[in-house]
């Protein structure tokens, strides 16, 4: 058997740089010929800096699956080696120049012109590079930016294709381009599939046509044509096929209407155009098994439905109507006792679609505030350059305004110095006024403020003392990390004018109960630790709700996280809360759900509440088990039919298959959540197939959010993490559908999917002052 026991031969470190055409992945990404590629391909000498005294010589280089860079120490093993590699699609950006922490401290010792920082998704600390050359140092930064937009562009059947050529290349140890049996081997572990020793055999001498023991380019062709074979997708091919052949237009109308999409003629017809390879079948209208099985892998197939991929929801709304994505301790790169501060959490932030960032602002020397978590062991880093990289990077992946949310622990002096940096390095993108011809006292909404960076802070005037039970812009952190009551005289000082002039829309004020709240002006905030969130929810469910459709909240946290956990950020929403801060640089089920959360709307970082939630007067309560406003039930029907290309975890040995299982969950009000799993196939991470089906009722399916998650079972130790996807329920699809994982970060498991169908029946509703919204266009109608 090849499965966990048995090891394989061991395979060559780096995939080669061959010029074949019969397994060069790089021909897939169409870069053969790029200036840029070709040097990294050749390798650069650079120098890694951790720091000015700690730098070694280190030579990078692509490998020829076009994604994979070494960046190789010439005194490591093989296996450190292979730890030292990462994928130009784990990469956030490249930043030229003295950019980083790392390399700000040599400026005026190297020449700023050679220096590289590789900014990466997920909790990997950057890499610093010193190149030998500026023209050296263009080549890698533009090379990485090429590899990246051609994997994005790439269509599922191109990423399935350089998956598997990859891997071949890094099995064909000899580099003859031809794979033994041993290879065939050391291929079946590296993509995750446990085959018998018998059928692997009898399959390599069913391809090996030549007979003479080793399958050339067009043999390996068949194999993994072979291995990719899809019959649950061939189910479903002959279930609509009239002869068993072909999908005439009328079939695939069929299919199509079973869908729940557009079921006409011509649509048929434009997909046959678009995903048929076949030219006799594409000519005579017909769709062949291939042509089914590219379209049911494209994106226009998978689980999320594509309008809710641009900004669809009315974004003229106040800014209170709106979920918000919101971050904690921006600046921190892990927990808030040793982390580092830096810039570089702000990239990642912004670039994901984050609307409120959160400032940390101490004293700092030379009369310069700093950014960290006062009073611990975190480093420091200038607030000059945190709203440098703010500017730069604050409408990439977004048009609408961004919320820094200060945390002002500064003197006067400072205070003024922060002012100054605001409005000089931000210049016209900072609001410092009203809007003209709006209501100063009323939010204006998304679309008015778009471009524009608002401050979140304290203004003069409401520097009112908090009571016990309140929290505020600059006391609700520190008091939630248990600081001394002396470290808080600091909090209450006064404040500079010149930075209490920029607070316009988000004025932040102690909370003193609902019934003062409702009283004072739609652009007072006020902060709220996760317990005083929760409690609220549970007690005052619906004060709450209409508290926050006029005015903003703002989520936070428990200060006893001290690794910078989180808390779920549904039972928030589930309040109306629009802020709600989760530690970014935390990976997990709660950060899952944040990205599901603003994942529709073209992820802008805006998302509409339901519109029962906004209604000054509205009735809703979360905790109601009983019916009312929001509930309109619905039957969720999910069948896990099987799932394609599995990652191992990065952990596991190289010999070691997975035993994957799926969990699927519904996460909205307390009567809805629930999960359930399938039982788990052995050995088996390439195509495992289960056929569970799972019913779920969501009585509030405009607050839902259905969460996919697969794991790898282990009867000795916790389940390890493989895959997730996280949507809401409204931008759901039904029929048969892809589902797209994703890592723990966040970023692409491209191809690694599940395949599933899904159904949405409505229940008979309890009577509703407002009607819900049904899951994407599509789940209204039956398959």
């Amino acid at each position: 058997m090849l499965g966990k026991k048995k090891a394989a031969p061991a395979a060559k470190s780096g995939a080669g740089t061959s010029e074949s055409k019969a397994i060069d992945p790089l021909r897939n990404l169409g870069v053969q010929e790029d200036d840029d590629v070709k040097r990294m391909l050749q390798g650069s000498s650079m120098i890694k800096v951790r720091s000015p005294r700690w730098q070694k010589r280190r030579t990078l280089k692509l490998m020829g699956d076009g994604v994979t860079i070494w960046c190789q120490s010439h005194k490591t093993s093989s296996w450190a080696k292979e730890q030292q590699s990462f994928s130009v699609m784990e990469v956030e950006c490249v930043r030229e120049g003295f950019q980083s922490e790392t390399l700000r401290p040599m400026v005026g010792s190297v020449p700023e012109e050679r220096c590289l920082t590789v900014v990466f998704k997920g909790p990997r600390k950057s890499l610093n590079l010193l190149c030998q050359s500026q023209e050296e140092a263009h080549h890698w930064a533009r090379g990485i930016r090429t590899l990246q937009e051609r994997v994005d562009n790439m269509t599922q059947k191109e990423k399935l294709d350089h998956w598997i050529h990859s891997f071949l290349s890094r099995a064909d140890q000899n580099k003859d381009d031809k794979m033994s049996y041993d290879e065939v081997q050391t291929l079946l572990q590296m993509i995750n599939i446990d085959l018998s020793d018998q059928y692997a055999r009898s399959l390599f001498q069913k391809c090996d046509q030549s007979a003479d023991g080793r399958l050339d380019h067009k043999e390996i062709e068949v194999f993994c044509r072979e291995l990719l074979r899809r019959p649950e997708l061939d189910t479903v091919f002959t279930r609509y096929s009239a002869n068993g052949c072909v999908l005439s237009t009328v079939d695939l109308r069929d299919f199509l209407k079973d869908q729940g999409e557009d079921a006409s003629l011509i649509h048929a017809q434009s997909l046959i155009l678009t995903y048929e390879l076949n030219e006799w079948a594409q000519k005579n209208q017909f769709m062949t098994r291939n042509g089914f099985t590219m379209y049911m892998l494209s994106k226009e197939n998978c689980a999320f439905n594509p309008e809710h991929a641009r900004v669809y929801q009315d974004m003229t709304r106040p800014l209170a109507h709106y979920f918000i994505s919101s971050s904690h301790n921006t600046y921190l790169t892990k927990d808030q006792l040793t982390g580092d501060s830096s810039t570089e959490p702000y990239i990642r932030a912004l670039n994901h679609g984050c609307r409120c960032v959160e400032l940390d602002c101490w004293d700092g020397d030379k009369g310069e505030p700093v950014l960290y978590h006062g009073h611990t062991l975190t480093s420091k880093v200038p607030f000059v350059k945190v709203i440098e990289t703010i500017n730069d990077y604050a409408f990439k992946a977004s048009p609408y305004p961004l919320i820094l949310s200060l945390e002002n622990h500064c003197s006067v002096e400072q205070q003024t110095v922060m002012a100054r940096h605001l409005r000089s390095i931000l210049g016209d993108k900072l609001l410092t006024e009203p809007l003209d011809g709006l209501d100063p006292h009323k939010l204006p909404s998304p679309e008015d403020l778009k471009g524009k960076i608002l401050v979140k802070g304290k203004k003069e005037g409401a520097a009112e003392k908090p009571s016990p039970t309140s929290s505020d812009l600059s006391s609700s952190d520190e008091e939630a990390s248990g600081r001394k009551p002396e470290d808080q005289k600091l909090d209450v000082s006064k404040l500079s004018p010149e930075l209490s002039q920029l607070v316009v829309y988000t004025r932040s004020v102690p909370f003193k109960g609902f019934e003062q709240a409702a009283k004072s002006p739609a652009t007072n905030m006020s902060s709220f630790s996760e317990s005083e969130a929760l409690r609220h929810a549970k007690d005052s469910g619906t004060y709450f709700v209409r508290h926050n459709s006029h005015q903003l909240s703002r989520v936070y946290p428990s200060g006893q996280r001290l690794q910078s956990s989180n808390y779920n950020p549904q039972e928030m929403w589930n309040a109306g809360c629009q802020i709600v801060a989760l530690n970014f640089q935390t990976h997990g089920e709660q950060m899952d759900l944040n990205e599901g959360r603003f994942l529709q709307n073209s992820q802008c970082g805006y998302t509409l509440k339901p519109a029962f939630m906004c209604e000054p007067d509205t009735t809703f309560n979360p905790e109601n088990v009983g019916g009312g406003v929001g509930h309109a039930p619905v039957l969720l029907s999910v069948q896990v039919i099987s799932a394609q290309q599995l990652p191992k975890p990065e952990w596991d040995k190289p010999t070691s298959i997975v035993d994957p299982q799926v969990w699927v969950e519904i996460h909205g009000v307390p009567i809805d959540n629930d999960k359930k799993k399938t039982h788990y196939v052995d050995n088996n991470g390439f195509n495992p197939r289960w056929d569970c089906t799972f019913n779920f009722t969501i009585h509030v399916p405009d607050l839902a959010l259905v969460r996919f998650m697969v794991e790898d079972h282990d009867y000795t130790s916790s389940n390890d993490f493989l895959g997730q996807y996280t949507l809401p329920f409204t931008s759901l699809r039904t029929g048969y559908r892809h589902v797209r994982l994703l890592k723990l970060d966040g970023s692409s498991l491209s191809p690694s999917s599940l395949f599933i169908h899904l159904k949405v029946t409505q229940c008979q509703s309890s009577p509703s002052k407002s009607s819900t919204r049904s899951p994407a266009k599509s789940s209204a109608k039956k398959p």
